[in-house]
């Protein structure tokens, strides 16, 4: 399986230009002790944990190049720093704490997740630590943020298990949503790109049609099927497979695949990995889901709005069966995962866990 990820070239309209955060020019080692470790490492930036002289405060230094492939992408910079300004109070979007600049790069000071990368829940040696309860928590915590994201008409475009990071691994503490450097702002433009990261990617990114709010629904689809079940959704042997199976919805709900998951579950994840963008249930629509609601009282009367909603909408949902269960997942799954075409209607796309990823931030 290839993770790669894909950038466009998007219109200016599309990103902000104005932030409030003062940049500063001093050297950042002179006021933050920088590990020579890394949290993370991507093709323009670094990521490392650093500790505040003054106060002894931790934090995460992300280090970005501001001239990439021969352009400037200082702009881009900005955005993402705006972005992280207009998030700052909402709990489960990383907290901008300071920026600095150098001739060659812009450094971010950010809130520091301990408990890593959302992505180290589905290595093997977690399989036994995560139910079902626990994952409808950090789910809705997920889709909260992305809620939030877009009533500010800003979508995120790289949504995955890598780029929400944990506050604690063990018990999973809350979630903090990162890496914005792909976002963009909806209104005056229209974005006609492909972008993301490969095995997250929606249908209409393939096919070049105009990238919504939606599109980033389709990726919680992806990591809530990854999440239940240890396994990818789409992911082939290479990225020709993978659009392939993205672009035909080869899906596998076989009950093997989904033996100790609820039926509310499967449900949840059919009402968004829908190919049609406008079909697609909305962060709001997620949220009002029964299954993301288990944990609540009146549950019966939450259902029957629901179900409401879901008749006006026939194509985005299907009636639903409460029905509770915990995620255990399948406990004979080796450490190297290779994606090897299975009997069966739809052959199983697995994970690689590939300990180089399991970073605290992966750019």
């Amino acid at each position: 399986m290839l993770r790669s990820k894909v950038e466009g070239n998007y219109p200016v309209d599309c990103l902000y230009t104005t932030i409030h955060t003062p940049i500063k020019t001093e050297k950042l080692h002179h006021l933050y002790l920088v590990d020579t470790g890394l949290l993370g490492r991507g093709r323009f930036a670094v990521v490392r944990r650093c500790t505040e002289k003054a106060t002894g405060r931790e934090f995460a230094a992300k280090f970005l190049k501001k001239r990439r492939r021969g352009k400037d992408c200082r702009a881009e910079i900005i955005h993402e720093i705006a972005v992280l300004e207009m998030a700052k109070s909402h709990p489960h979007i990383v907290d901008l704490h300071e920026v600095y600049e150098t001739s060659n790069e812009m450094i971010l000071v950010l809130e520091y997740a301990a408990g890593g990368e959302m992505f180290s829940l589905c290595a093997p040696d977690k399989n036994d630590n995560i139910s079902e309860r626990q994952i409808i928590r950090l789910l809705r915590q997920i889709i909260e943020g992305v809620k939030f994201l877009h009533e500010n008409h800003v979508v995120h475009l790289d949504l995955k298990l890598q780029n929400i990071l944990l506050s604690s691994l063990e018990p999973p503490g809350d979630i903090k949503i990162v890496d914005f450097g792909m976002s963009r702002k909806l209104g005056n433009c229209e974005i006609r790109e492909i972008m993301g990261t490969t095995e997250y990617l929606a249908p209409e990114v393939l096919n070049y049609e105009p990238i919504t709010t939606s599109t980033d629904i389709w990726s919680i689809g992806v990591i809530c099927y990854m999440l239940l079940t240890g396994e990818s959704p789409f992911a082939g042997i290479d990225n020709q497979e993978t659009y392939l199976n993205i672009s035909q919805l080869n899906v596998d709900y076989s009950e093997e695949t989904f033996a100790s998951v609820s039926q509310d579950a499967v449900d949840f994840i059919k009402s968004i990995l829908v190919k049609n963008p406008q079909d697609r249930a909305t962060a709001e629509d997620c949220l009002a889901h029964p299954w993301l609601h288990q944990d609540e009282p009146h549950l019966s009367c939450l259902q029957s709005l629901y179900n409401t909603h879901s008749e006006e909408n026939v194509n985005r949902s299907n009636n639903f069966k409460l029905k509770c269960g915990c995620n255990k997942m399948n406990k004979d799954r080796k450490e190297d995962k290779e994606n090897i075409q299975e009997d069966g209607v739809t052959a199983i796309k697995r994970f690689r866990f590939d300990t180089t990823h399991q970073q605290h931030f992966f750019i």
